[in-house]
């Protein structure tokens, strides 16, 4: 994909200048990715631990197993999208609904309803946590389109 005349990313090239993950540790010692963590998530954690576990010590389980989660699904989704022919997922982006796009584990669809114009300035604003969670290229074309608002 380019932007403004400029490769952005190649779904076939790893060395492309979005960052491509190649395993959970890459992930987790990434300071770029912040993953917020929910009270829920917390005392998930208090409960499976019996309340044994210092309060500071739980925060950071939590964020451990969350961080695990994402980085599953991210090396799922990159797996996923380097597979997969943008002719089949611009179809299917087609015919299916923006809010189904969005929420998709799909790269490729993640980035082709971020650039929908039906995806209006005030979605894209209260998406900001959401995208968090997504990955960096789908960043990345989230910021375009909001430095476009």
């Amino acid at each position: 994909m380019a932007v403004d005349k400029k490769n952005v990313f190649n779904m076939s090239d790893k060395t492309s200048l979005i960052k491509w993950y190649q395993t959970e540790l890459e992930i987790k010692n990434d300071s770029d990715i912040q993953i917020p963590i929910s009270y829920e998530e917390i005392e998930a954690v208090r409960k499976d631990t019996k309340g044994t576990v210092p309060e500071d010590r739980l925060i950071v389980i939590a964020r451990n197993r969350k961080i695990t989660e994402y980085a599953k699904e991210l090396l799922s989704a990159q797996a996923l999208l380097s597979k997969s022919n943008f002719n089949v997922v611009a179809n299917h982006f087609l015919t299916t609904s923006i809010e189904e796009s969005i929420e998709s584990v799909d790269i490729l669809l993640n980035i082709l309803a971020l650039v929908d114009r039906r995806v209006g300035k005030k979605r894209i604003l209260n998406m900001t946590e959401k995208i968090k969670l997504k990955h960096p290229i789908v960043q990345y074309f989230y910021e375009l389109r909001r430095s476009t608002l």
